[in-house]
C-alpha cells in the first residue's frame, strides 16, 4: 500500500504487470484495464495505421482514410457509424450510446496529409490515438454498466483554412457533447497543456492605371508602388508587435515583368498568427491600416480579403491534470516529462481544435515520439518517415490510454464534470454563477 498527493494506491495484480489502483473516495481507477483494452487493439490497429500513412490524401479528398476507419468501426459491437457526415464526403461519426443519462466524450479523428510532404503532421496517429482511446472507453462503460455516451468524430481538413472541426462545430455536431479530446505528435513535447496560436490570412489587390513608364508616368497609378508602400509599412509594424505576434508576407502578383511600365495591378498574401484570437484582431487592424495606406499613398484601388483561420486553442487544465495522473501512472514515462502543473506549452502552429476550445472543455495533447535520423520536426520529409514507425505507433497508443482514463474519469468521478465546465467558463471569462 502506498500513499501519494492525497490518494490511497491499493494495488492488486490482475495479470502480468497489471496493477489495479483504489482512490480513497471509493471510485476505482479503470487504468490498468484500460492499459489491457489498448494493448489488446495494437494488433488490429496497426494495418489500420499503416495503411493510412501509407496513403496519404490531402484535406477533404481523404476518401481511402475515412473508408478504412469507417469499417474499422463498424466491426466494433455497439458502435453506430454514420459516413460522409454533416454535408462534408470525408466527415465520419461513430457513437457507442448506453441510453442512459450521463457525460458525453468525445474524441477527434484526423486523417489528412500534407501536399508533397504526406503524412509530415502524423494525422495517421491522431486517427489511431484517438479510435483507441475511444474504444477503450467504451470498453469501461459496457464492462461496468455505466451511463452515458462516448462520440468519435472523424475530423477532415485540419491542415490549411476552414478546417473540418470548424464545419462540424457549426452543423452542430457538437451539441450536447460535454468534452472534446485530442492529441497530436510532434518530438519536442509531452503535455496536455498546449496553447496554440490564432491565425488569419489576408489577401490584398491593388488596382491602379497602366501608363509608359517613360513617356508619360503622370498618367499612371502605380499598383505596384502601393503593395511596396504597404509591404514596407508592415515591415515597420513588426518593431511594435509583441513577442507572439507573427507576420509572413508575400507578393503573388507584382506586376508583370515589363521594367518599362506602370503597373495597374499587384497582389500579395499576409498571414497572421498571434497568441490569442483577442490579439489576433487587434494585430488584424494595424495590418489593414498598412495596407490601407498603400492605397492612401498612390491613389490606388484597394480591396482587402480577411479570411478567419483557426482560434488559439485554450487548454482545459482539469481535464489536464487527471491526463497527466494516468500518463504518469502507466510505467516508464517516455521523456520530456510532462511539465509541472498549470504550466503551459505554447505551440506555434494552429489548429481547429482551437476553435472548439472555445465551445466545450478541450485537451490537444502533445505527445513526443522518436525523431527520425535527421532530428525533423512536423511538416519534414524527416518527421513523415518517423511518424510511420512502430515505435510512433507505441507512443501513440500510451496517449489512448491516458486519453480514455480521463474520459472515464469524466463519466465516473462524481462533480469532476461540473470543475471541468466551471474552469472552462473562467476560462472563456463568462460569469459561472449566471452560467453555472
Amino acid at each position: 500500500m502506498e500513499q501519494d498527493d492525497g490518494f490511497i494506491m491499493v494495488l492488486r495484480e490482475t495479470g502480468p504487470g497489471c496493477l489495479i489502483a483504489v482512490h480513497n473516495d471509493d471510485v476505482p481507477d479503470y487504468l490498468s484495464e484500460i492499459d489491457n483494452d489498448v494493448e489488446s487493439l495494437a494488433f488490429p490497429l496497426w494495418p489500420l495505421n499503416k495503411f493510412i500513412h501509407e496513403n496519404p490524401e490531402t484535406a477533404f479528398q481523404e476518401h481511402k482514410a475515412h473508408d478504412a476507419l469507417t469499417s474499422f468501426m463498424r466491426s466494433q459491437e455497439g458502435w453506430q457509424v454514420t459516413p460522409s457526415a454533416y454535408g462534408m464526403d470525408t466527415a465520419w461519426v461513430a457513437i457507442y450510446d448506453t441510453r442512459r443519462p450521463g457525460p458525453a466524450v468525445s474524441f477527434n479523428a484526423e486523417m489528412d496529409a500534407l501536399p508533397g510532404l504526406g503524412h509530415a503532421c502524423g494525422h495517421n496517429l491522431i486517427a489511431t490515438a484517438s479510435v483507441a482511446a475511444a474504444l477503450a472507453t467504451a470498453h469501461i462503460i459496457r464492462n461496468h454498466n455505466l451511463p452515458g455516451k462516448v462520440l468519435i468524430f472523424g475530423t477532415p481538413g485540419e491542415e490549411g483554412i476552414g478546417g473540418g472541426k470548424i464545419r462540424l462545430l457549426e452543423a452542430g455536431a457538437y451539441k450536447g457533447v460535454d468534452i472534446s479530446l485530442i492529441s497530436h505528435p510532434g518530438i519536442f513535447n509531452n503535455s496536455p497543456m498546449v496553447r496554440t496560436t490564432a491565425f488569419c490570412r489576408i489577401e490584398v489587390e491593388y488596382f491602379g492605371k497602366a501608363a509608359h513608364a517613360a513617356n508619360s508616368p503622370w498618367l499612371g497609378i502605380n499598383a505596384l508602388d502601393a503593395l511596396v508602400v504597404a509591404y514596407n509599412a508592415v515591415s515597420v509594424l513588426r518593431q511594435q508587435t509583441m513577442p507572439g505576434d507573427v507576420i509572413g508576407l508575400s507578393i503573388t502578383d507584382g506586376g508583370g515583368p515589363a521594367a518599362n511600365v506602370i503597373h495597374a495591378h499587384a497582389a500579395g498574401v499576409c498571414v497572421l498568427r498571434a497568441t490569442s484570437s483577442s490579439r489576433l484582431k487587434a494585430l488584424e487592424k494595424k495590418a489593414a491600416a498598412c495596407f490601407r495606406a498603400g492605397a492612401e499613398a498612390t491613389g490606388a484601388k484597394v480591396n482587402i480579403q480577411i479570411t478567419q483561420g483557426y482560434a488559439d486553442h485554450v487548454p482545459n487544465s482539469v481535464l489536464a491534470a487527471r491526463y497527466t495522473e494516468h500518463w504518469n501512472t502507466l510505467p516508464d514515462p517516455p521523456e520530456p516529462p510532462i511539465p509541472p502543473p498549470g504550466q503551459l506549452t505554447w505551440v506555434k502552429a494552429s489548429t481547429d481544435q482551437g476553435n472548439l476550445s472555445y465551445a466545450l472543455p478541450s485537451v490537444n495533447a502533445s505527445f513526443a515520439i522518436p525523431p527520425g535520423v535527421e532530428g525533423g520536426p512536423p511538416h519534414s520529409h524527416d518527421f513523415e518517415k518517423a511518424s510511420g514507425t512502430g515505435e510512433a505507433f507505441a507512443r501513440g497508443l500510451r496517449v489512448a490510454k491516458a486519453l480514455a482514463g480521463t474520459a472515464v474519469d469524466v463519466i465516473v468521478r462524481e462533480g469532476l464534470l461540473d470543475e471541468v465546465k466551471e474552469q472552462w467558463r473562467r476560462d472563456m471569462g463568462l460569469d459561472t454563477k449566471v452560467l453555472g
